[in-house]
């Protein structure tokens, strides 16, 4: 069987790949041109979507395409063929988006950058900082990220709620809200984590009429997607004190052109859409698994409902 690899780190993936899989036949580059070239043989994707995606611009489709990332936004645009198989990656960044999530809770409650700042200036910086304990923090998202984060913090002593499609009871969220609900589950919170994946109903959501909803001693991070954030709403929010802070790991244009007002907004934090890398091992044991079912005809992990956009 045929597979196309389209990875700016094919190499890697190739080498792990023919170890797991040596009756797999593998065509890997990253070059658009020999993508191009090669992808009506290949039955069965694998890559990235920012380079698969101008292949079904061409009108070419695979049989089942694996996306390697979790967002699978360029593949979904207008005028492209839904007429194949489409798995996102899952299952794979609980992990290393909670440690990011860890790192930014820790650095706000620890006032971090006030004390780096403090340091600069030779200041003794005295104030004593706030411990994760009792922390109320919505997680808007709870899906299999969402619910990892929540896991991870659970044994600090936080607060956990949650945003999804519908209410219901999820582990280890005390309560689970739809999305209906999030502007006033966002008054509840002292920090929003956003998780959301881009779909029509989650664009623009956080806007000026939900950041005046937040505490003025709030942090929200926005690890999802950029489209989900009223830039100027959130910039004004930051300016007025009504959020505490904020981290973006997504910004509505990446990357971040030069004059941005985000580079030099208060108490704003940019961290480049770094949160969740995905790691090659952990891929392509997702890749493996789903191409078990594939061939056994089973349901595949992370399958796209076109009509959903996730």
């Amino acid at each position: 069987m045929k597979l196309l690899l389209a990875e700016q780190a094919h190499a890697r993936y190739a080498e792990l790949l023919h170890g797991a899989a040596p009756d797999l036949q593998l065509v890997a580059t990253a070059d658009p041109r020999e993508l191009l070239g090669q992808a009506a043989q290949c039955p069965l994707w694998l890559g990235q979507p920012d380079l698969l995606q101008p292949l079904l611009r061409a009108g070419l489709r695979p049989d089942w395409l694996q996306s390697t990332w979790a967002g699978i936004t360029p593949l979904l645009q207008p005028g492209l063929p839904q007429d194949y198989r489409l798995t996102r990656a899952v299952g794979i960044f609980g992990q290393v988006m909670a440690e990011y999530v860890l790192t930014y809770l820790l650095a706000h409650r620890r006032n971090l950058l006030g004390r780096l700042a403090s340091q600069v200036e030779q200041r003794w910086d005295g104030p004593l900082p706030a411990s994760l304990h009792g922390l109320k923090v919505l997680v808007v998202g709870a899906g299999d990220i969402g619910c990892a984060v929540a896991q991870f913090l659970a044994p600090f002593g936080v607060e956990l709620r949650a945003i999804a499609r519908q209410p219901r009871a999820i582990a280890p969220f005390a309560e689970v809200h739809g999305l209906d609900a999030l502007g006033e589950q966002a008054g509840w919170a002292d920090c929003l984590l956003n998780l959301l994946p881009d779909t029509p109903a989650t664009r623009d959501i956080y806007d000026a009429a939900l950041f005046a909803r937040m505490s003025g001693q709030a942090l929200f991070i926005n690890a999802g997607r950029g489209v989900a954030v009223v830039d100027d709403d959130l910039l004004a929010a930051l300016r007025s004190g009504l959020l505490a802070g904020a981290v973006l790991d997504v910004c509505r244009q990446e990357p971040l052109p030069a004059g941005h007002p985000f580079w030099d907004a208060p108490r704003l934090l940019l961290t480049g859409h770094s949160s969740a890398p995905t790691e090659p091992a952990a891929m392509v044991e997702l890749f493996l698994d789903n191409l078990q079912r594939y061939r056994q005809d089973r349901p595949l992990r992370g399958l796209v409902d076109f009509a959903r956009g996730y």
